[in-house]
């Protein structure tokens, strides 16, 4: 887990389009960067269309939202299309930028452990500096209250 007022790890993923992306290139805007596990689920699917709601009022924050799951690129890409996401969604197949941010390894799962991706949200200010960690997310709420935490930063 990357620690509050920690500059936040550079990393290059492609997105949705098979472009490579870097965290650095957003230098100079607010960056919401969220981790999730799978497209098209429906815990997955809240918290997309949760963060697709809320966007213009996050981009009157100057805030640009990335999402970043183990998919493909084709998979994010149908994902985006069948509902209209207005951001870039990153490819970490071998989970490599999610074992840097802490949110890949040991959660539990219906009461049982498991490995696997778990939902966390970065807010990196920006001078690149993590501003604040969502470590437990609400799904359907999430993009409201990411909102409201960018208001009182």
């Amino acid at each position: 887990m990357i620690d509050i007022g920690t500059i936040a790890p550079d990393f290059t993923l492609p997105d949705e389009n098979g472009e490579e992306r870097k965290l650095s290139d957003e230098r100079g805007k607010i960056v919401v960067l969220y981790f999730y596990p799978r497209d098209n689920t429906p815990g997955c699917t809240k918290e997309a269309c949760s963060l697709r709601d809320s966007i213009e009022d996050l981009k009157g924050l100057d805030a640009v939202v990335i999402g970043i799951s183990p998919d493909k690129s084709e998979s994010h890409r149908k994902f985006i299309d069948k509902f209209s996401l207005p951001f870039h969604l990153l490819s970490d197949t071998e989970h490599s930028v999610m074992e840097i941010y802490g949110a890949y390894g040991e959660k539990m799962m219906y009461g049982k452990k498991t490995i696997g991706v778990i939902r966390t949200t970065y807010i990196i200010g920006k001078d690149g500096k993590v501003l604040k960690v969502f470590r437990k997310v609400n799904t359907a709420t999430h993009g409201d209250d990411v909102r409201k935490a960018l208001a009182e930063i």
